[in-house]
């Protein structure tokens, strides 16, 4: 690790197979939290290659406890996090609608490390165990067409650099893994990126895979669609600009995302959005998203309906319902 510290600290980038065996190394416990501390904030001085993110993901690859989910064709919604803006969990919420709504959703998260409450947060919150157990996960799918991948149960690295993760509480190269790591590795995917720098890394990777992607980012940094600003869209078909008002949504404050300062104070929100009690501006961003998602799955459907499908599933109760049975099935 030494030497590859000094190599970095001389702005060399490490290839693929490099990357690829330091994090495999990282993951057999070989150096201590110091050495990981160090390794990780080089690349919050300097931006991570194409070769570097692609051996990282090879090694998470490698070594995660493989999950074959493949018959549900589920879409995982996730956001790399590390936006810095605190939100109360959006993409969890948007899993629960497209949920309700019908489509089969295999969310793969963690806890928080620059938020207050991560999607196991949240989750957890509630009551839910999380486990490796397949059958539990089928019938979790079959009667409310959602489970829930609990990072570090699948990957033994993210569980090796969670403890670094949580002290350094800055977004790090993990929140860009994280997303392209789900262990069923589906075939549909909505990602939310902090930047449009990152947008196109994604893109790039995407491109050279055969899942139907849609990777949003707000111009203002959010890491998934925030209605606070104009939002790009990066899909199978190429990128789009849209702005809130052309959807037919009300540009809001960015104060109106904010999730609390505990896990309870995110929690309450989160169900406040599923039982249709919330804030215009809580409902509608969560709305957006699970739209977006669900347009990822049916790029055939025009936005307006994708829109309409994932209002009815919160304001039909179906969204909550379907959260209610998962925590059934689930705790």
């Amino acid at each position: 690790m030494k030497n590859l510290l000094y190599r970095l600290f001389e702005h060399r980038n490490l290839d693929r197979a490099e990357s690829r065996d330091v994090l495999i190394r990282m993951a057999h416990g070989e150096y201590n939290e110091s050495q990981i501390a160090a390794f990780i904030t080089v690349f919050l001085m300097r931006s991570i290659t194409i070769e570097e993110l692609s051996g990282f993901r090879d090694a998470l690859l490698e070594l995660r406890i493989p999950v074959d989910l493949s018959e549900y064709d589920a879409i995982d919604i996730v956001g790399t996090g590390g936006d810095n803006k605190n939100t109360f969990n959006i993409s969890t919420a948007a899993c629960f609608t497209v949920a309700g709504a019908g489509y089969n959703v295999v969310k793969h998260g963690n806890y928080g490390s620059t938020s207050v409450s991560g999607a196991s947060n949240v989750i957890e919150y509630h009551g839910v165990k999380f486990i490796r157990d397949m059958d539990v996960m089928r019938r979790s799918l079959d009667e409310c067409h959602m489970a829930y991948l609990h990072a570090q149960f699948f990957n033994p690295a993210l569980k090796a650099v969670a403890p670094v993760r949580k002290d350094l509480a800055v977004r790090t190269f993990f929140n860009m893994l994280g997303p392209l790591v789900n262990p069923t590795m589906p075939r549909r995917q909505m990602l939310g990126v902090y930047n449009l720098k990152l947008a196109r890394l994604y893109y790039y990777l995407y491109q050279h895979t055969d899942v139907n992607f849609t990777i949003v980012n707000s111009l203002d940094g959010y890491d998934e669609i925030s209605l606070t600003s104009e939002f790009k869209c990066f899909d199978n078909r190429g990128e789009t600009i849209y702005s809130p008002e052309e959807l037919n949504f009300k540009c809001i404050a960015q104060q109106d995302l904010n999730g609390g300062q505990t896990i309870g104070e995110a929690a309450a929100i989160f169900d406040n959005v599923l039982a249709d009690c919330a804030t215009e501006s809580q409902k509608n961003v969560v709305i957006v998203n699970a739209a977006f998602a669900i347009h990822t799955i049916n790029p055939e459907l025009c936005i307006d309906e994708c829109i309409a499908q994932a209002r009815e599933s919160i304001e039909s109760g179906s969204a909550l319902r379907t959260f209610k049975r998962f925590v059934e099935i689930n705790s």
